[in-house]
């Protein structure tokens, strides 16, 4: 898990550069409960600009502004999950957080053509493989904060009770709680260059369209959910059973144009990528216990592959193609 880094220097005139030096620790933060860089860009954004609505006077009285900024970011985004239910009953089909590529692999640029500064750039770690983030999105907005503040950045829960306006003791329930869910879903950890091999396996018998090969990496009660969002083409509903996504797979195969399937790194564990005439119409990311793929999780919506894209493209005219998996 990540480790808490110090929160700001007390000092009685913050810097520009003390202030923006938290904007990376603040977006790691955004994004792990939110699920979605762009929120979590809108989140550390507002955020600062609380800061800079404040007097003077006032900003000086702050003793430690790295607190100041993560205090005000965690409750904006308890506040946007406990809206987000709400939201995401008018999302169009099934709703995947936004898959994030390798450091050294994030776009050199966004899709207004401004440059991806490092400080917006998510660490990779447990805390954030698709498996983790989509057993978060089960919590509710208090468990999910508690548990992050806590578990992955390391405050204690007298911090986080003065952070979710509650006390220790119900953080330290409200942590535990979400612990056990995680505990829950658990298996036992694949190592990552098993993973790898498994992936790419996987990623040849797609091409090959061998049906056999695919139901022999899948689990027999494997998943396999897409999102689309309503700009590209998804099931609604997640595909169950190795066999039937092995079939589901071949026959998209069958009808790809244009298509090249690469081995990427997606939220910090082997995944795919489908690119089609060069963009990037969907990423795949992959749950596993033992040698079998246990769930799949396809990301087809445009918006949410914003870091995939160069700079000069977008993508959002680019969306569709047989690659989708669901």
């Amino acid at each position: 898990m990540a480790t808490r880094s110090e929160p700001g220097h007390a000092r009685p005139d913050p810097g520009l550069s003390a202030i923006m030096s938290e904007r990376r620790q603040l977006i790691n933060l955004a994004y792990r409960l939110l699920g979605s860089l762009a929120d979590a860009e809108d989140v550390v954004q507002e955020t600062y600009a609380r800061w800079y609505a404040m007097p003077q006077q006032q900003q000086e009285a702050v003793e430690t502004p790295g607190a100041w900024l993560t205090t005000v970011a965690s409750r904006i985004c308890l506040n946007l999950l406990g809206s987000a239910r709400a939201r995401r009953e008018t999302y169009v089909g099934e709703w995947i957080p936004e898959p994030l590529p390798e450091r050294t692999e994030w776009n050199s640029g966004r899709s207004d053509g401004s440059a991806v500064d490092p400080a917006d750039r998510v660490t990779l770690d447990e805390s954030v493989n698709m498996a983790f983030l989509v057993v978060l999105e089960s919590m509710t907005p208090a468990e999910r904060v508690a548990f992050i503040l806590h578990d992955v950045f390391r405050y204690s829960f007298a911090e986080v009770g003065e952070i979710v306006g509650r006390t220790p003791a119900a953080c330290r329930q409200l942590a535990s709680s979400a612990r056990h869910r995680v505990r829950a879903t658990q298996a036992p950890a694949t190592p990552t260059a098993h993973q790898t091999g498994i992936v790419r396996d996987f990623k040849r018998a797609w091409e090959a369209k061998d049906i056999h090969a695919l139901i022999g990496l899948l689990d027999p009660h494997a998943t396999a959910t897409g999102d689309g969002g309503g700009l590209a083409s998804a099931a609604p509903c997640p595909i169950e059973g190795g066999e039937q996504i092995a079939r589901y797979l071949v026959g998209l195969a069958g009808r790809a144009t244009n298509v090249t399937i690469l081995e990427r790194t997606v939220n910090g564990q082997p995944g795919l990528v489908a690119l089609q005439d060069g963009i990037t119409v969907a990423v795949y990311a992959f749950d596993f216990v033992g040698d079998r793929i246990t769930r799949l999780w396809a990301v087809l919506n445009p918006e949410k592959l914003r870091p995939w894209h160069d700079g000069s493209h977008p993508g959002h005219d680019h969306v569709g193609g047989p690659t989708k998996i669901s």
